[in-house]
Parts: structure tokens; sequence; C-alpha cells
């Protein structure tokens, strides 16, 4: 809560609030360059962005209780604003870390050059990454599924060659998803239902999916009607507007999708080499290869101890066991890592080892504790918290943070009133922490990513994942895995102070004005003292009295 002075610290404060808001209206106009519709629009967008900007929120600014006099003393010299220019338009699409040019000069040997590669600093842009000529504001969900504008993505190539698959069509100034794929040319909800007769889908009981060789993600898409969330990843390829992803299906990889599978999780193998006897013409590769392919892939599923449930036409279904007792019976065990922490792997060289199930104390009980039917698992204290797992983290703790984040996102919806309203579908919370954020928002208009930043206290992505959530580690001092354009709303919950000393702060905001759709949304939330250091005259406003438990933050909401 503000407190009142006497009417000489009113004036003063009056007079530095005054200069704080023209300051504020005018960097506006210079972060207006941040997002523009196309080339050579940033002085009509920024103009636009100045208009829409209401300052007269700030108008009531008071920093009097969060932070000492010596921050409320803004010296115009030091917070003028760093103009930034807007990149070559050869950057439209531009991804650092995976950036093509750098990957080829990397080796092919088990396919280093797909791995992130991100540039040295002498190498880094400091411009704003720009949209397509014509970038259109994106449908709403569901439309959005199968509709996409042609000039946010203008490249008709996959019409071409992947048009007996269904996976793609153009009509007009539109892209069309029908909803087809490699492995279903029929569309992916005949699929799904295929799957659906031996994996429990409909249920709620599988909630979180991973989706390697995405292609278009129909396949995610259209696993949201049941209720399942999919993170779809690759290795970005020579496709201009396809991510494909190889995966060499040997040992090590497959031990790397059973540290990642929960105990009880199903994994899909769809497509070569399963089936090969006919179609091994079609593929167009010798069937002594596939042969000898699949012979590996069912010895490595053996030996990992999972179980075969289902094998038709071209899709295989293996289930990893519920806990590890039935595999010490086998007479051939895998090696297990050891002395590492399973949840550890960022930058990380893998390895030829079995990740190690949880303990178990009866042989009926299911590793990692009981699958809960979702939407329950995502308020249920998770077995991590329980088991006392993630140190620091209590049941208490846990309660009192969703708790606090459901009036953080209340307090957040009654400002921005479009968050729910399906004009928002891509969110980002760039410091998830438990995922309270996440599940405070939960609806089927949007799909949040949840980043656990690598240099957090502590690491709480295992638990984001047993919400039904989903997410990934990352650190922020580099840029992040995916295209430009990707996010309709980011929020950043202390990443400025977390990273305070780190990395620049510039670099940061590049990467997430990069992130960030043209008119999307970034919310700020942290603390005074660092915005006015690392951000210059970033905008605050003061959250309600109700919402504001701890008056060192303050709540940053930006819409551009």
């Amino acid at each position: 809560m503000a407190t009142k002075g006497n009417s000489g610290e009113l004036k003063t404060r009056s007079s530095v609030s005054i200069f704080i808001v023209v300051c504020l209206c005018c960097f506006f106009y210079i972060l207006g360059a941040w997002q523009r519709s196309g080339f050579g629009k940033g002085d009509k967008i920024a103009s636009a962005i100045t208009r829409q900007t209401d300052c007269s929120i700030l108008s009531n600014l008071n920093y009097g209780t969060h932070h000492g006099d010596d921050a409320v003393m803004v010296d115009g010299s030091d917070s003028a604003a760093k103009e930034f220019q807007p990149c070559d338009d050869k950057y439209i699409d531009y991804t650092p870390c995976q950036d093509q040019m750098r990957a080829m000069t990397f080796p092919p040997e088990n396919m280093i050059y797909r791995e992130r590669h991100c540039p040295p600093e002498e190498e880094k842009l400091h411009c704003l990454v720009p949209a397509p000529k014509g970038y259109a504001t994106p449908f709403s969900w569901p439309k959005s599924r199968d509709y996409v504008p042609y000039a946010n993505a203008p490249y008709k190539s996959l019409t071409v060659e992947k048009a007996v698959q269904n996976w793609i069509q153009y009509e007009g100034n539109v892209f069309r998803f029908p909803g087809g794929g490699t492995q279903f040319p029929q569309g992916a909800d005949t699929y799904i239902n295929q799957l659906a007769s031996v994996i429990p889908i409909d249920n709620g009981m599988v909630r979180t999916a991973l989706a390697t060789g995405c292609g278009v993600a129909s396949l995610g898409a259209y696993l949201f009607k049941k209720n399942v969330i999919t993170m779809s990843f690759a290795p970005r390829d020579s496709h201009e507007a396809q991510v494909q992803f190889a995966l060499e299906r040997d040992g090590m990889y497959m031990m790397e999708v059973d540290r990642v599978l929960r105990p009880g999780g199903y994994w899909v193998l769809s497509g070569p080499p399963i089936n090969w006897m006919n179609n091994y013409q079609a593929w167009q590769r010798p069937r002594e290869e596939l042969e000898e392919e699949q012979r590996k892939i069912e010895e490595t599923a053996k030996l990992l101890c999972w179980e075969k449930k289902h094998e038709m036409g071209e899709i295989a279904i293996w289930r990893k066991r519920t806990n590890y007792n039935i595999c010490r019976e086998q007479d051939t065990k895998p090696t297990l890592c050891e002395s590492r922490n399973p949840d550890d792997a960022w930058y990380k060289k893998m390895e030829a080892c079995a990740t190690p199930y949880p303990e178990t104390t009866e042989p009926d009980k299911v590793a990692g504790g009981d699958w809960k039917q979702f939407p329950e698992r995502l308020n249920a204290v998770p077995f991590r918290i329980s088991s006392g797992s993630v140190p620091g983290a209590s049941v208490e703790t846990y309660q009192e943070d969703a708790r606090l984040w459901e009036k953080h996102v209340k307090a957040y919806k009654s400002i921005n009133k479009i968050i729910d309203s399906g004009r928002y579908r891509n969110i980002m919370d760039m410091n998830a922490g438990l995922g309270s954020f996440a599940a405070a928002l939960e609806s089927p208009k949007l799909w949040v990513m949840n980043v656990m930043p690598t240099i957090a206290e502590k690491d709480t992505l295992g638990i984001i994942y047993e919400r039904g959530l989903i997410g990934t580690y990352h650190d922020w001092c580099e840029a992040f895995s995916t295209y430009p354009r990707t996010y309709d709303l980011i929020h950043a919950n202390i990443i400025f102070s977390l990273y305070n000393n780190k990395c620049k702060a510039e670099d940061i905001l590049l990467e997430m004005d990069r992130i960030l759709r043209p008119e999307g949304t970034v919310i700020i939330r942290d603390q005074v003292d660092v915005l006015i250091k690392e951000l210059k005259l970033f905008p605050l406003r003061n959250d309600d009295d109700d919402d504001n438990d701890d008056d060192s933050f303050a709540t940053n909401y930006c819409e551009h």
C-alpha cells in the first residue's frame, strides 16, 4: 500500500511522476518500432501504437513503497531508450540457434549439425526481425487450426511436395490444413482413433504428448480435441515452412525416449520400418536394411523392458512398464545411468544408458506416483512435491503458489479483456516456476509453453508435466528454439532479476520481440528497481492493492 507524505513530498513526487509519464509516452513511440506489420511500415505502426497506448493509466504511479529514494531519481540523460532498426528482409524467418548456414559447418555424425548452435556474441543480430510483407493477424482458435494467411508463411512448396498426403492446400490468400499427414493421409482424426483403441486417450489418463517428426503439427492440433496437449518439435531442415525430424533409431535415442516417458507411458512408432515387408518398394529402400532396422528397434525395446501392445499396418505401440519390478527378471538388462540427475538434460551429452525408475514401496505401485485423470491432476499435489523430491517445494508452498497466481491472473484479465477471448492462442511463461500461471489460465482456447530457466534455484519442470502441462528448459541468455512470431502473449515473471548481471537485458528483449507476433502482448512482473536499471523507461503499472501482496513487485502490461 502506498503511504501519504507531507505536501512538499507530494509536490516532488507529482513532478517526478509527470516527468516519468511524459518520458514513457515518448518511449512508447520508439517501442512501437518493436513490432511491425511488414517492411517499411515502422513509422506508421509506431504512430498507431502511440495513439493506442493509454498513458493516463500511469498518472497515479507511486514509487514510494516499491524502492528507495535513489531509484526514484530518474536522470533524463540516463533514461534515453535505445532505438533498434529492422533487420534485413532476409531474416524474416531467422532462428539464431538453428541457423542453416551455421548448422552445415558442423559434422553430420550422430546428427550433431541438427543440435542447437547459437551465434557467438560478435555474430548476434542487434536488430528487430521483421514480419513478411502483408503479414496479417492470425485467425482465432479453432479456425487457426485449419487456416493460416498465406502472407504469414509465403511458401507453396509443401502444397506440391505433400499433395498426396493431404498436408496442406493453397486456397486464395490462405493455406488450408485438411488434417492429413505422412502417416495419416486420411486425416488425423482417423489416426488418433486408431491410437485410442490401444492408448487411454479419451478418458483424461493421457494428457501430455511429444510429437517428433511433426510435419505441420496436425497431430497435435487434432489431439487437442481429446484434451491432450502436445509438444511438437523437430530440427529445422531444407523445407522452408516445415520442421522435420529424422530420428536416428539406435539404442541411444530410444533410451532418451525412455528417459522422457513416464512409467506406464506409451511410445508410438508410425512409418518405416514398421510393415516393411509390404512397403519397402514404395519407400524405395532395400528390404534387408529395413528388416535389420526393425530388428534393432524390437531388440532395444525388449532391453528397455517395454511391452509391445500393438502392431497394425504401419503403426507399432510399446508401453513402458509402470515400475521396475518385472524388469528385474530379465536375463539381459541395459546399463543404468549413474550419478546423474535424470532431469538435468540441458546441453548434456547423451549417453547409452537407461534412466532408473523411481523407487516403489510395493510391487504393484506405479513408480513416480499413480496417474490422475485430467483436469484433476492440474491442481492435485504432484508426486514430486508430496514425496519431497524437489528441495524447497512443499505441499504448503505449492498450494500457496496456486492461490497467488489465481489472483494475479484474475488481475491480468481485468485489465486485458482479450486474454481468454480466442484472440490469443500461443502463450509463453518465461519463468514458469510450479506452472501455476498456466494452471490459472487453463482454457481450451489457450496453449501455454512453460519455460524452466536453467539457472533457476529449483528445477520444477517435472512438476509442470505432472500437472498435465508442457514445458522445456532454456537459458534466456540464448535464443529460444522457435520461429519468429510464434507467441501471442509472453509472460515474464522475475526474468530480469534472475538474469541480472548474467547477460544483457537488451538481448533478452530482442529475443522476446523476435518470438512475439505483431500486435502481441508482453506482461512483465519484476522488481521496480531492476526494471528501472535494466529497461530504463519500460512502462510500469501498480497492481490493484488486493493483488499486490509484495510491494517490491510491479506489473508491466505492454501491448504492441
